[in-house]
This record gives C-alpha cells, sequence and structure tokens, in this order.
C-alpha cells in the first residue's frame, strides 16, 4: 500500500482522535500516546505481524500489550476500532496526520471580539472554549466595546466574521424581507 493510500486511510481516525483529545483538553497526551503506538506498529516484527491473518482481536490485543501503560482506556479503544476494520497497519499515519493536527492546533489565532458591554472572564472563558472547537485552533481573544452595536457578538478571525448582533440579525431580517 503507498504512503497516500495509508494517509487517506489514517485521515477519519486522526481526525476523530484529535477532535476527541481537543474536546477533552488531552492533545498533548494524545499526541505522545500516538507516536509511541506508531512506532510499536512500525518495528519489523509487528508491522509483519499485523499484515498477516491474526484475528482483529489478536492483533489489538499485540499492540495494547506491548505499549501498555503508555495507552490510556481511549487509546485502546482506537487500536480495537482500527483492528475491527482491519487498519492497524495504518497507525503510523495516523501518528504523522495527528501530529500535523497538532502543530496547526497550536498556531495561536487571533480573535477580535466586538460586544455591547465588556464580556465577563466566564463569557470569554466559553466563547474561547467555543471557537477553539470551531476552528481546531488554540484562540486568543482580543475583546473590544462598542456601545452602538446594541447586543450581541462580532467576532472576527482572518477571513472569517461571524455577526451574532442585534443590528446584524435586524439587518439580515430586513434584506430577506426585501428579497
Amino acid at each position: 500500500m503507498s504512503m497516500s493510500e495509508l494517509t487517506t486511510i489514517a485521515r477519519p481516525y486522526a481526525k476523530a482522535a484529535f477532535e476527541f483529545a481537543v474536546d477533552k483538553g488531552t492533545v498533548e497526551s494524545w499526541n505522545e500516546m500516538l507516536f509511541f503506538a506508531g512506532e510499536v506498529a512500525k518495528n519489523e516484527q509487528i508491522a509483519q505481524f499485523l499484515s498477516g491473518s491474526a484475528s482483529a482481536e489478536k492483533q489489538s490485543e499485540i499492540i495494547i500489550s506491548v505499549c501498555a501503560e503508555q495507552l490510556n482506556e481511549n487509546g485502546q479503544n482506537l487500536v480495537k476500532v482500527m483492528a475491527e476494520n482491519g487498519r492497524l497497519t495504518a497507525l503510523p499515519a495516523v501518528a504523522e496526520l495527528f501530529a500535523e493536527f497538532k502543530a496547526d492546533y497550536d498556531k495561536l489565532i487571533d480573535v477580535d471580539v466586538v460586544s455591547a458591554t465588556t464580556l465577563t472572564a466566564e463569557q470569554q472563558a466559553s466563547l474561547v472554549a467555543a471557537l477553539e472547537k470551531r476552528f481546531a485552533r488554540k484562540v486568543k481573544l482580543n475583546c473590544s466595546v462598542d456601545e452602538t452595536i446594541v447586543g450581541g457578538l462580532v467576532i472576527k478571525a482572518g477571513d472569517t466574521v461571524i455577526d451574532g448582533t442585534v443590528r446584524g440579525k435586524l439587518n439580515r431580517l430586513a434584506t430577506t424581507l426585501q428579497s
């Protein structure tokens, strides 16, 4: 199997693991876990075993026992799912893709937030959490206040503008009614 085929197979697993890790705030430990499992799967004897005819259960058992405490329960579940689908040979590619996703995620994205009133620390924290999920990147908020926007927020991140203000909603409503 070519590297590009392996990457295609690995992508959905890497993406699912990454989204899970972002959600749980465990990107760093997942990266280490997958790197280790990927190295194990690259081992010549293990690689031969994985491309052989052993059952999915036996394959995942071997990987999990060799990785031992390096794999937590979630990592073990990923190995089991990949084994059931006959995809354990793609484990090194999953580790590589995950590392790429992490590198992107680690690049801070600046987000400008304009609100009608000053946001509380709690509001900022929940906004950061939501935006980090949306962009799959770490977010740095630059908050400012503009009393003319009535209520809601304007969020700008790069080319993305999310206008959640009352005025923005009224303008969209007026445009819809006119068309």
